[in-house]
Formats: structure tokens, C-alpha cells, sequence
């Protein structure tokens, strides 16, 4: 098992958040969850520069974090949704202002990433 090297520290909101939403695709995740795509197909659809890997990483790590849930239903093949918890859903005012943020100020961000 994956043992941290560095110790956490969560000392504040910021802090706090950083751990729970650190991950390159997380918010995406959040979002398209909340958008209806509850299957790991359809995510992965919607995110095609992510491995199912790296994607099955990060909802484990959201569902353990509480803010995605998993159903597993009993058919054959398997089939798996996710979905918003309540507590996820508060996330979603967040990340829309975080994504109005980007596009209003889109132009100058790709200028300075891209210098």
C-alpha cells in the first residue's frame, strides 16, 4: 500500500481542500458527475487524456473522501454509477466559480502557462 512521504498538514481550509481535491482530474470528475455521467465509460468519454486508471484512482480517492458515491449492481457483466454525495454536491457552487474565473480570464491564463 501507498504510505505518504510527506506528512499532511491541515491546518486550515486551504489545506484541507488541497487534500481533498489535489488530483489532476478531480474536479472534472465532480462536475461531470453532477452533469449525469455516472458511468466509469462515460467518464472516461469525457476525459480522454486520463487513464481508466488514474480515473478509478481518483473516484476511490472522492468516494473516500466522501463526496462521490459508488453503486455496484449485481448484474452480469457488472455495472457501476456514481454519484453526488449531499456533501459533494456543496462542492459545485465552488468549482463553477472557480470555472467562471477561468473564462473570464482564459486569454491571459493560456499567455502565462504557455510562456
Amino acid at each position: 500500500m501507498y504510505e505518504k512521504k510527506i506528512p499532511l498538514s491541515l491546518k486550515c481550509g486551504l489545506d484541507l481542500i488541497g487534500e481533498v481535491l489535489y488530483g489532476k482530474w478531480k474536479i472534472r470528475l465532480l462536475w461531470f458527475i453532477n452533469e449525469g455521467y455516472k458511468r466509469p465509460s462515460e467518464l472516461q468519454r469525457k476525459i480522454p487524456d486520463a487513464s481508466r486508471r488514474v480515473l478509478n484512482v481518483q473516484l476511490k480517492e472522492l468516494e473516500e473522501h466522501e463526496l462521490v458515491a459508488k453503486v455496484i449492481y449485481p448484474v452480469v457483466p457488472p455495472k457501476v454509477e456514481y454519484s453526488l454525495t449531499e456533501f459533494g454536491k456543496t462542492l459545485i457552487p465552488v468549482i463553477s466559480a472557480l470555472g467562471n474565473w477561468g473564462d473570464e480570464h482564459q486569454e491571459r491564463l493560456r499567455k502565462v502557462i504557455l510562456k
